[in-house]
C-alpha cells in the first residue's frame, strides 16, 4: 500500500458516501452523506460539545500515562488508543444508559464514559485480575469486559442481542426503555470468522445491534489494503444490514451516526454496521514497533487529522474560553497522576486468585497445581531450589 503524502491525499481517498461533519481543520463542512444526521448535531448545546472534547483529551492523558507505566515495568502490556479517541467518545456518548457495550481491548474512552474505573484496566494489564471489572455492577454501565481473542466479542454481543429479542426487551417503540447492543472490533478482527458468524446470526435474528468497526489502517503490521480489496463496511452490507462509513476522527460524525443506528436497531429494524476510518497513531501494543512497517510521511498525514486538534479548533471557533481548555488539561493531568499513584500501590497478585475461577466447583487437578506452585515457591524461600 502506498501511503498518502498528506492529509488532502488521504481525504481524496475517502469513500464517496463517507459521513463527515468537521473537516481536518475543524471547520463545520458536512459531506453530502452527513446531511441526514445534522438534526442530531444541531441538538447538541455548547456544554455537550465541550464535554466530547473533554472526554477525548482526558482519556488521551490517561493513555499516555499507561504507556509510560508499561515502559517502566509496571504493566505487562498496554494497547494504546492514541488517535482513535473521536470514534470511541462519539459512539459511547451516543449509547443510551440501558444499552450494553462489548469492547475489544483498547476502548479506554468507552469504558471510562460508561463508568469503569480506569485503574480496573490497569489491573487487567498488570495481570492482577482475570477480567478487570464486573459487567453486572451498575457502576460499570453495562460495559462488558475486554476480550483479547480477536473478534470473539462480536459473538458475545450477538448472543446477548438475541436474548434481548427473545425476552422482548427491544422493538416496543419506547426509545427510553428498549435496549440495544454495540460491539467494537478492529480492521484485523474483521477478517476473523467469528465476526462473520456473528453477522449471520445478527441478520437472521434481527438483533438490536450495532457492529462498530474501528479501521485504524493496520492489523499489527498488515495494512488494510492487504486484508480486503474493497472497503470493509461493504462486508457487513453483504449480510443485508445497512453499513455506513464515517470519518472516525470526527467525534460529531461518530456520535450522530451511532445514535441513529442504535435507535433504529433498538426499534426492531435489525442490526447496523459502522466503519470508522481512523488511525492508530501509536503502536499496536507496547510489544510492537510500528517504525518497522510504517513511514513517517504516512504518520504525519494522519497526525494532521488529529481528532483532538480538530475538535479544539471547532470549539474555539464557537467561542470556547482559554479557561475551559486549561481546566480540561488540568483534569487530564490529575487523572494521570491518580492512576500512577494507584498503580504503584497495587502490589502483586494473590497466588490463590490464579486458581479461584477456573471451574465453578472445586477440581482436583486445579488443587494439585495450586499445591505444586506453593511448594515450588517455598523451595526458593528455603534455599532448596
Amino acid at each position: 500500500m502506498t501511503p498518502p503524502e498528506n492529509a488532502a491525499a488521504s481525504a481524496a481517498n475517502d469513500p464517496a458516501d463517507l459521513v463527515r461533519v468537521l473537516d481536518a481543520d475543524g471547520v463545520f463542512a458536512p459531506t453530502p452523506a452527513a446531511e441526514p444526521y445534522l438534526d442530531l448535531i444541531d441538538a447538541l448545546d455548547d456544554p455537550t460539545l465541550e464535554g466530547l472534547y473533554r472526554d477525548m483529551s482526558v482519556i488521551r492523558a490517561f493513555d499516555v500515562q499507561a504507556t509510560n507505566l508499561q515502559r517502566q515495568g509496571q504493566l505487562a502490556l498496554w494497547p494504546p488508543s492514541f488517535g482513535q479517541e473521536a470514534a470511541q467518545v462519539g459512539s459511547a456518548r451516543a449509547a443510551r444508559a440501558q444499552d450494553h457495550l462489548f469492547p475489544s481491548y483498547r476502548e479506554h474512552a468507552v469504558t471510562r464514559i460508561r463508568g469503569v474505573d480506569p485503574i480496573d484496566i490497569i489491573r487487567l494489564m498488570r495481570g492482577l485480575t482475570h477480567g478487570g471489572w464486573n459487567p453486572s455492577d451498575p457502576r460499570n454501565g453495562n460495559t462488558h469486559i475486554y476480550t483479547l481473542v480477536l473478534g470473539a466479542q462480536t459473538l458475545h454481543a450477538t448472543g446477548f442481542g438475541m436474548g434481548l429479542v427473545f425476552d422482548g426487551r427491544c422493538g416496543t417503540g419506547d426509545l427510553e426503555r428498549d435496549e440495544a447492543v454495540i460491539v467494537y472490533y478492529g480492521d484485523g478482527a474483521s477478517s476473523q470468522g467469528d465476526v462473520h458468524e456473528a453477522m449471520v446470526f445478527a441478520a437472521s435474528y434481527r438483533t438490536p445491534e450495532v457492529f462498530f468497526l474501528q479501521n485504524n489502517q493496520w492489523a499489527i503490521s498488515v495494512p488494510v489494503a492487504t486484508q480486503s480489496p474493497v472497503p470493509l463496511h461493504r462486508r457487513a452490507s453483504g449480510y443485508g444490514m445497512p453499513s455506513i462509513p464515517i470519518d472516525g476522527n470526527d467525534v460529531l460524525a461518530s456520535y450522530a451516526v451511532t445514535r441513529r443506528a442504535l435507535d433504529e436497531a433498538r426499534s426492531g429494524e435489525g442490526p447496523r454496521a459502522i466503519e470508522a476510518l481512523t488511525y492508530r497513531m501509536g503502536a499496536h501494543t507496547t510489544s510492537d514497533d510500528p517504525t518497522k512497517y510504517r513511514t513517517r510521511d504516512e504518520e504525519e498525514s494522519w497526525r494532521r487529522r488529529d481528532p483532538l486538534a480538530r475538535m479544539e479548533a471547532y470549539l474555539r471557533g464557537r467561542g470556547a474560553s482559554e479557561a475551559f481548555f486549561a481546566d480540561v488539561t488540568a483534569e487530564g493531568a490529575a487523572l494521570a497522576d491518580d492512576v500512577r499513584t494507584r498503580t504503584n500501590a497495587l502490589g502483586s497478585i494473590d497466588r490463590a486468585s490464579m486458581f479461584a475461577h477456573v471451574y465453578s466447583e472445586p477440581h482436583p487437578l486445579v488443587a494439585e497445581q495450586a499445591a505444586w506452585l506453593q511448594s515450588y515457591e517455598a523451595s526458593y524461600e528455603e534455599g532448596t531450589a
